[in-house]
């Protein structure tokens, strides 16, 4: 072939050209680094494709916009992690301190430790631009979680392994600190240089928090 004819070819190439092998997978992961990095308002569809290795096009194929790709994202990377614990509770035989343990274990390794854990610091912070999102996030991933910690703590209670208890505010005070340590590491700890040791924080607090609503054997077993 003429070298001027490969030359013409090649200009007629489109620059951008999609995978054979491109999934929503990737572009939800694109997304999620996109969102993280930049917020909400700031991420453009452009930056998310161009991660992602595909053509903007190519994310209309699977979804309708940047909201729609937001909650696609969330349905995607965090709310399986609450369904496998929605299934731990299902099958576990043991004691409800040692469920609780492993579900909160479970969520450090499974979204503290990974990108993932960008996404709580993201929907506290874009909260009141996005309502909307908030509310979807609300629904689908803090309610679904609150829920599942109830029902251990519940089971502990009917047990006699737990005192009784506000169950709602003990839901509360056993996520807060891990929320708290995600939005540290992306936030104070990227910022500054302390030792912080966050693995060994959340183990603590899971501990702490389990020794606090323990049924001490012939003491008091309610808190006010």
């Amino acid at each position: 072939m003429p070298s001027r004819h490969r030359s013409r070819v090649r200009a007629a190439r489109p620059r951008w050209q999609r995978r054979k092998d491109a999934r929503p997978e990737e572009i939800v992961s694109a997304a999620l680094e996109e969102f993280v990095e930049r917020g909400f308002s700031a991420t453009r569809l452009d930056d998310v494709a161009r991660r992602a290795g595909v053509t903007k096009g190519t994310i209309y194929l699977y979804f309708d916009g940047k909201e729609a790709l937001f909650k696609g994202m969330i349905r995607d990377l965090i709310v399986p992690h609450i369904a496998l614990g929605e299934q731990l509770l299902a099958e576990h035989k043991g004691g409800a301190a040692e469920l609780l343990r492993a579900m909160l274990g479970k969520w450090w390794e499974l979204i503290g430790q990974t990108k993932a854990a960008g996404v709580p610091k993201l929907v506290i912070a874009e909260a009141g631009n996005f309502p909307e999102l908030a509310r979807f996030y609300h629904e689908e991933v803090v309610m679904r979680g609150s829920r599942l910690v109830a029902q251990v703590i519940e089971r502990g209670i009917a047990a006699g392994e737990f005192r009784s208890m506000d169950v709602p505010s003990a839901v509360r005070l056993a996520w807060a600190p891990l929320i708290l340590a995600v939005i540290l590491k992306h936030s104070l700890l990227k910022c500054v240089n302390d030792t912080f040791n966050l693995d060994r924080y959340v183990a603590l607090h899971v501990e702490t928090f389990l020794r606090g609503i323990a049924k001490a054997p012939g003491g008091d077993s309610t808190y006010a």
